[in-house]
């Protein structure tokens, strides 16, 4: 099939009772879903939206909200998410960029566009007119994704129908979803992570189940009993916070689990031991990607306990190069590290309106990326870091990663960040930003005396810097630009 509006529509008809989504409102079959995505279909007609235009769509993390997309894909709109209250400035920019023909919104926006309240849409009654729909191809635009990155102003990310059913598939396939699957959403799904692991169980005829973070534990319990969950994507920071406000519970109820996918950032050891010691008898995996080339490697960590820093081995629709600096592929190793290329289906179709920034993304099929590593000889590949977070220190690299998890396991750090400080002799040496729970008793000395039992005195930190927070991106990934900003 060549869209996931496509896919839905066929599990309607062979499996029309089988529930689709669920929701804070309730649960919705495939074939109420169906119905509903025709009858919005309509409704965008009616108000002239039509083939190729921009639908921005704020995000609601529920039943409206995915048949909105579902709705703009059957009609081969095209549909723009952005976050729940994103700030003025952005959706501006947004609206500016895609001249979008309509903004569904649920907050409160005042904006020189067609503008309707989401709730006044689904609200409105429609016979269906007996005019059936042509299902999009699968090189058309479904979607544009914005990406919110650690530096630089926002690009659009253009996805094909096509790239959607190869991500979805990667992630079908990578984690050996069962038939009956019922997954816990929690996740934004006005980002990429989320939404796509919606699209996978969509594809499955699986059950998904929507809500909004992780806070409120006793619901998403209540739901694992009710709607019997066997699986959760959780971004690590998500998986830790669940951990916390369960109080043990989440451990007791895990039993019930078939997997956890973990996605968004890297995956600390600190966390991946801690699910690997409360979920004995759950697959647990760790999916590594982009916006632009979605989930293309993926590492059961259940069975693969001991691979640091590894992403996995590439998933159904992807194939990995290591290339050095020009392009070139190389041969790589633990010794001889270079930057990870990767060429699927999976790949974006390019920036929005900016083919220059494409091509420079974008050769030969592959997308390349800043992201040094290599792979071993049994087909794993491992990332090491980002090469401008790479610290040269006097011709060794340092990954901040590394410096990162051995300061995370002294007590009393609540959370740091590495990044390079400028030297006379060595060129760069590691300074370290942390967190800690107590300044008044935090002493630097102790600290570094526990890091010469983990870290080689080559990469021991040269400076340490108590502040008051690390900056992160929603999914919390460190903003180690805005770090070094400070430093000037």
């Amino acid at each position: 099939m060549n869209s996931i509006v496509e896919v839905v529509a066929s599990h309607a008809e062979t499996n029309p009772d089988k529930i689709c989504i669920v929701d804070i409102k309730g649960s919705y079959t495939y074939k109420a879903t169906w119905k509903k995505v025709q009858d919005i279909a309509y409704l965008f007609m009616e108000m002239k939206i039509e083939k190729g235009d921009c639908v921005i769509v704020e995000c609601t993390q529920d039943f409206e909200f995915l048949v909105c997309n579902l709705s703009c894909q059957l009609i081969g709109a095209i549909f723009v998410p952005v976050e729940l209250k994103a700030s003025f400035e952005k959706v501006s920019m947004i609206l500016e960029d895609t001249d979008a023909k309509l903004f569904l919104y649920a907050s409160t926006y005042e904006l020189a566009v067609p503008m309707l309240k989401m709730e006044n849409l689904f609200q409105r009654e429609l016979e269906n007119t007996g005019k059936s729909f042509l299902f999009p191809l699968n090189e058309t635009t479904a979607e544009i994704l914005y990406t919110t990155g650690t530096t630089g102003r926002s690009k659009g990310v253009e996805i094909t129908n096509g790239n959607n059913i190869a991500i979805a598939e990667n992630i079908k396939y990578g984690t050996e979803m069962k038939s009956n699957n019922v997954e816990l959403i929690p996740l934004p799904l006005s980002h990429s992570h989320g939404l796509r692991g919606c699209y996978a169980n969509l594809l499955n005829g699986s059950t998904v189940v929507l809500c909004n973070g992780v806070s409120q534990a006793k619901r998403i319990f209540e739901w694992m009993d009710q709607y019997k969950i066997t699986s959760m994507d959780l971004s690590p920071s998500a998986a830790v916070v669940l951990l916390k406000l369960s109080k043990g519970k989440f451990f007791e109820v895990g039993v019930q689990l078939d997997y956890i996918e973990i996605g968004t950032a890297a995956l600390e050891e600190d966390t991946k031991k801690l699910l690997l010691s409360g979920f004995p008898t759950a697959r647990l995996y760790n999916f590594y990607g982009t916006t632009e080339s979605g989930r293309t490697c993926i590492l059961d960590f259940s069975k693969d306990r001991d691979r640091c820093r590894c992403i996995g081995k590439p998933t159904r629709n992807a194939k990995f190069i290591v290339t050095d600096e020009n392009r070139n592929i190389i041969s790589s190793s633990a010794d001889n590290l270079g930057l990870l290329a990767s060429a699927g289906t999976m790949n974006m179709k390019g920036y929005w309106k900016q083919p220059e920034l494409t091509s420079q993304v974008m050769q030969n099929g592959f997308v390349y990326t800043n992201d040094l590593g290599y792979i071993d000889e049994d087909g794993f590949v491992y990332v090491l870091g980002r090469k401008d977070d790479v610290i040269n220190c006097g011709g060794i690299k340092i990954a901040p990663e590394e410096i990162e998890e051995s300061v995370r396991k002294y007590q009393g750090i609540v959370d740091c960040a590495c990044v390079p400080m400028e030297d006379k002799i060595l060129g760069q040496v590691p300074k370290i930003f942390i967190v800690v729970d107590n300044k008044e008793t935090f002493q630097k000395k102790d600290l570094k005396k526990f890091l010469k039992g983990y870290i080689d005195d080559s990469k021991m930190p040269r400076k340490i810097e108590i502040i008051d927070e690390i900056p992160r991106t929603y999914n919390g990934k460190i903003q180690r630009a805005k770090l070094l900003d400070n430093m000037k």
